[in-house]
């Protein structure tokens, strides 16, 4: 179970924007990949933190987090109770707020904050985090059937693609971009000065080639020294069995391409599962409603119901009361990324027509002459209760009583 975000960051739950973000740099400082040496545990720590922080520092993903806690944040970007928050995305949240390069491999944040290392060790990266291409976000229609098996579905997206002309540098045909000379081809600028600490290192993007560190001389006349042109494209996802609505599918490198070769975004599908008339979901457990006629009840019948996977027999036991819970195994939804599948509970409703033939009057008055009255039995209406309860999963595991169990043919 994931730990209160509040408690994540140590702050109150009345925290202002000034304190939440003090709280975040000062873990997010102390659990940072680059200054724990790679880490595992220190890594998984700054993306907890980083994660907190994302939807407490937003007005309305906290106010969502604050009313309906985790479930809430679900809808707050990819990571949260998505797919995952991954590294590269905490380090993006880290460096968009703090103005810091980051991840793994030979200096980037604290290189630049306290003036250690050497080189252009973490240039590198900052250099091609800064061309990166925008992610693109989508929207996908979901059936509750497609939940049940898994689908395959292609989505229409507008983006760039590179410039067949230049073949993606941005320079004309026949040149090529050359070092620029502000730089000497690290796309950033350092400068030093002296404090009561000592000598303080800053790096900055290059203000000449804007990070990039090199300078088109002749840009290509197709795309204007860009390296990317409009297009539109088709992509197929892949979407897993059970999964829920407002989860976020990543696909990595599917976004936008970033300019002159950078390299791309990513693409993220938002999950729209359509309601099915049908069925009440609850996580991997579906609830039908069935209406059965007074004699199936007395009696007892042999009835089907439909599940996600087709017509499923049910045997309805005789003397069966409204509100009966007949549960049909495995005949839920898969258990995404568990294995196996959620239930179907089978909720009994005994239905009595409101027009009767003449016969079915005068057959049902002979019934009445002979039948008994029911019982009247105390708590009555605190059972029904318990009933609702029972049907949405919400008692206590020792107090469920022993359900009525049919296996699905």
């Amino acid at each position: 179970m994931k730990q209160d975000f509040y408690a994540t960051l140590g702050v109150p739950r009345d925290a202002d924007e000034s304190d939440i973000k003090k709280a975040y740099r000062k873990l997010a400082m102390e659990c940072h990949p680059d200054r724990n040496n790679g880490d595992k545990a220190a890594e998984e720590r700054f993306k907890i933190v980083s994660e907190a922080y994302e939807v407490l520092r937003d007005p309305d993903k906290r106010a969502a987090y604050d009313r309906y806690g985790h479930a809430g944040a679900r809808g707050a970007g990819p990571g949260f109770g998505g797919i995952h928050f991954d590294l590269s995305e905490a380090l993006m949240v880290f460096m968009r707020d703090f103005g810091m390069g980051g991840g793994g491999g030979g200096g980037g944040a604290f290189e630049s904050l306290f003036g250690v290392g050497g080189g252009g060790g973490g240039g590198g990266r900052t250099q091609r985090d800064r061309r990166r291409g925008h992610d693109l976000k989508v929207g996908l229609k979901l059936t509750l059937a497609d939940v049940a098996t898994g689908a395959t579905k292609t989505v229409r997206i507008k983006s760039l693609d590179a410039c067949t002309e230049c073949t993606g540098t941005g320079a004309k045909p026949g040149t090529s971009p050359v070092a620029c000379g502000t730089c000497g081809g690290s796309g950033e600028v350092r400068r030093q000065a002296q404090s009561l600490f000592g000598q303080f290192l800053t790096v900055s993007p290059c203000p000449t080639c804007g990070g990039d560190g090199k300078i088109i001389a002749s840009p290509c006349q197709r795309c204007g020294g860009d390296g990317r042109v409009r297009t539109e494209k088709t992509v197929q996802i892949d979407v897993p069995a059970g999964v829920a609505d407002h989860h976020y599918l990543t696909l990595r490198g599917q976004g936008v391409p970033g300019p002159r070769n950078g390299p791309p975004g990513d693409l993220i599908a938002v999950l729209d599962i359509k309601e099915d008339p049908r069925f009440e979901r609850h996580g991997d457990d579906l609830v039908y409603d069935l209406q059965v006629t007074y004699t199936q009840a007395a009696l007892g019948a042999e009835v089907q119901v439909p599940t996600p996977y087709g017509q499923s027999a049910l045997r309805i036991d005789a003397g069966t009361q409204t509100g009966t819970l007949y549960r049909i195994r495995a005949k839920g939804l898969p258990r995404l990324g568990e294995g196996g599948h959620g239930d179907l509970h089978v909720r009994v409703h005994v239905w009595t027509p409101s027009k009767l033939s003449a016969e079915q009057r005068r057959l049902l008055e002979q019934l009445a002459a002979v039948e008994h009255a029911p019982p009247q039995e105390e708590g009555g209406g605190r059972r029904f209760w318990d009933g609702v309860r029972r049907a949405l999963g919400l008692e206590a595991e020792e107090e469920r009583p022993r359900r009525r169990e049919r296996r699905g043919e």
